[in-house]
């Protein structure tokens, strides 16, 4: 029996796998590169690492610390056939499938192959467009391209390998037709050493940006092929004598349905398959790498499960990754589940995937589950950077998801609607909520006459004024008080009711709300009826050395540069690519915003830059 377990990773699946060990008795072991990380803590002991994808010094760490086994989590080296005959070598027990059968799935390319001769459709690799490039060793979106002008295949094939070598250490990249509107289904499947394979129901992830899932459930709403992809997930498994838990993930178009590939590991969506059956899968991991047989049959699915990934980036700026330390975070709610791998406090840098958290619901049906998920959502707190948060709350509100229409197309079709900021209303009062609880903290923490009421001043008629940034919009507060009562021109028919260090309590036409306000440096962390904003207080007195120069290129997310199109005295046209970012091992082309001459050049290969920092001044004035 496993004793003391290493996990090789890090963040929410770290803290997932610990949870399982302390509930079956067995001792942690953590590796780490920052030792703030709150899956460190969570160990019984840590051994620091310089990388995640170091396999020797990972091995090494687990002979240190007297583990057993090892546990790869997801990402970095779960996938890896020659880190999983390491550990094997090493005399340690790998919780996963045998080397072989990693090897066989890992190339997606051989993948198909093996699926096809055991009678799974797949889809052919004619060139017929849209094609999808894909990376042959990896997944996450990483390496993906959507190509529909056959004169930037080239181009994309390039830009494809670039960031699968980046990302996976191996630049292979296929192609096959790229189908908008079909469904991305996936079936779990578990396999024990016995030679018994269960099938354990079905996920449909088919919300996606980028190529990668944010939204999952279980079961797959309104598939009618149900049997027949099941059937098909199995003749996979068998044919490469799988044990451990692994996912098989089909397109369904209709009642078509290709196989796409095999993840021979945990999958991140897991905990919706774990609610709808009752299993731990990882429970059954480490029980499977033990010699445990399966029963006969696996648990029945009951009721649905819905999964919503939070991620440390900005849709409305095409996804750029964000960084910076949360203030707060927290969403706790009855009925869900948070898999999550920071807390307040927690620094977020672009060294590792953007994924902050798994918010998790159940319910009897799937109404009630996206009920409960978009309260949950409603309530949560985040502070400190921008999320995908009011994404993933409009996603949940849309019609066609709720009504079970999805397909891989459907967030682009929809990201204008789904980014659409909320009700300038419902900002203002935000605002107004930040800008009387920063008063009422200033005033009543003055040395010098703190019993001043709030909105007081020498000229009743003039309102105080605040101006806040949120959503690339400024609103200016106006307010005073009047009768006794603190009002707003800015806002009629609202006023204030009450305020202490914490609170502050609206009267909105009669309707009674309450704000939570914590003042921070540059403006204050505001939570309401309607969600969380932060918002950022705007000097009345701008620096005049912030205004840049006309035709300046931004870098559009904090990263490293990669790769740099052009040199100063150049002539550029339109669109033409000048910088490549690349931060979470995702890449992003900055073009040219229109055509002109680079007179100024501040980017190199291999740069650290922030978001909003020059990269490049290109004149317009000058032909290109």
């Amino acid at each position: 029996m496993i004793r003391k377990l290493l996990v090789a990773n890090r963040g929410e699946i770290a803290r997932r796998v610990f949870r399982t060990c302390r509930e079956l008795g067995i001792e942690t072991v953590a590796v780490y590169a920052e030792s703030a990380d709150p899956h460190v803590r969570e160990a019984d002991v840590a051994v620091a690492v310089d990388s995640f994808l170091d396999a020797e010094r990972i091995v090494a760490a687990a002979r240190m610390s007297g583990a057993d086994a090892v546990h790869p989590g997801y990402g970095f080296l779960s996938e890896n056939a020659g880190f999983a005959r390491a550990v094997e070598a090493a005399g340690l027990i790998w919780i996963g499938p045998a080397p072989d059968a990693i090897e066989a799935m890992g190339d997606k390319i051989r993948a198909k192959k093996l699926a096809a001769a055991a009678g799974v459709p797949v889809l052919g690799g004619d060139e017929t467009f849209p094609l999808l490039i894909k990376a042959a060793a990896g997944g996450g979106g990483r390496g993906m391209r959507v190509v529909t002008d056959p004169g930037a295949l080239r181009t994309e094939l390039a830009a494809a390998a670039a960031e699968a070598e980046s990302a996976f250490g191996d630049g292979t990249v296929f192609t096959e037709p790229y189908l908008p509107e079909a469904r991305h289904v996936e079936v779990q499947v578990l396999g024990d050493r016995h030679g018994r394979i269960w099938v354990v129901g079905d996920r449909d992830c088919s919300v996606q940006r980028r190529h990668q899932k944010i939204v999952e459930e279980a079961p797959a709403p309104g598939l009618r092929s149900r049997r027949e992809l099941h059937r098909y997930a199995r003749a996979v498994a068998e044919a490469v004598g799988y044990r451990g838990a692994g996912t098989v993930e089909f397109l369904v178009d209709g009642d078509r349905m290709y196989f796409l590939e095999m993840n021979t590991r945990l999958q991140v969506e897991h905990p919706v398959t774990e609610a709808v059956t009752g299993l731990d899968l990882v429970a059954w991991q480490l029980a499977i790498a033990e010699g445990r047989e399966l029963p006969a049959e696996p648990p029945a699915t009951t009721g649905h499960a819905v999964e919503v990934r939070l991620y440390a980036e900005d849709p409305a700026a095409g996804f750029a990754p964000q960084t910076g330390r949360l203030r707060a975070f927290g969403f706790e709610a009855p009925g869900v589940r948070v898999d999550s791998g920071v807390e307040a406090g927690s620094a977020v840098g672009v060294r590792y995937d953007a994924m902050l958290a798994k918010i998790i619901s159940y319910g009897p049906d799937r109404a009630s589950a996206i009920r409960l998920l978009a309260d949950a959502l409603r309530r949560g707190v985040v502070h400190g950077l921008t999320t995908n948060l009011g994404l993933l709350r409009a996603i949940l509100a849309d019609e066609d998801f709720r009504a079970g229409r999805v397909d891989t197309a459907l967030l682009d079709r929809r990201l204008a609607a789904w980014t659409r900021p909320p009700e300038d209303h419902t900002v203002r009062k935000a605002a107004l909520a930040a800008a009387v609880g920063s008063a009422f903290l200033a005033a009543t923490s003055a040395n010098v006459q703190p019993r001043i009421p709030v909105a007081w001043r020498n000229v009743p008629s003039r309102e105080r004024t605040r101006t806040y940034r949120w959503g690339g919009a400024e609103y200016t507060v106006g307010y005073a008080g009047r009768g006794g009562r603190i009002e707003s021109s800015w806002l009629p028919g609202v006023s204030v009711l009450s305020v202490d260090d914490q609170h502050v309590v609206l009267d909105d036409h009669g309707v009674r709300e309450t704000y939570r306000v914590t003042v921070v440096d540059g403006g204050a962390d505001v939570h309401g009826p309607s969600g969380a904003y932060d918002l950022h207080a705007v000097p009345r007195f701008p620096d005049p050395s912030a205004h840049l120069a006309a035709g300046s290129l931004l870098a559009s997310m904090p990263g490293a540069v990669v790769a740099v199109h052009v040199a100063a005295g150049d002539s550029v046209r339109a669109g033409a690519p000048v910088v490549v970012l690349e931060a979470m091992k995702m890449q992003q082309t900055l073009t040219a915003p229109a055509g002109g001459v680079v007179t100024s050049l501040a980017a190199a290969v291999g740069q650290q830059v922030a978001a909003g920092d020059v990269l490049a001044v290109i004149d317009p004035g000058e032909p290109g």
